[in-house]
């Protein structure tokens, strides 16, 4: 059973960074690992996310350049390093796991409970 666990959301201000950790279990046949973020208005969107065996990442516009996927196979963990956060990163950010090689949020089949990352200008 596959089990996904976010950490690391907080209340910074703009420019500075935050890292956010999905501790996984029971990922044995996973192919992707990703991050999304949710707003009230927005809805939910793609924000990052890698091939867990072959380590190769894919960023939305929005964060690429700012924001760093990576993973660490013996620890079961993937992180997003985000750095020159803004108002517009505001949002909570899950953890998702797929079986395929999906960027759309419906291909991700697990999902962690979310973290909250608010950034303040």
């Amino acid at each position: 059973q596959v089990q996904l666990r976010e950490s690391g959301g907080g209340l910074v201000q703009a420019g500075e960074s935050l890292r956010l950790s999905c501790a996984a279990s029971g990922i044995f046949n996973i192919y992707s690992m990703a991050w999304f973020r949710q707003t009230p208005e927005s809805g939910r969107e793609f924000v990052a996310r890698m091939s867990w065996h072959y380590d190769q990442q894919y960023y939305s516009d929005a964060v690429k350049g700012r924001f760093t996927i990576s993973r660490d196979i013996a620890e079961n963990t993937m992180y997003l390093q985000m750095n020159n956060l803004n108002t517009e990163d505001t949002a909570v950010y899950y953890c998702a796991a797929s079986p395929r090689d999906a960027a759309d949020a419906p291909s991700y089949v697990y999902w962690g409970h979310g973290t909250q990352v608010t950034v303040s200008s």
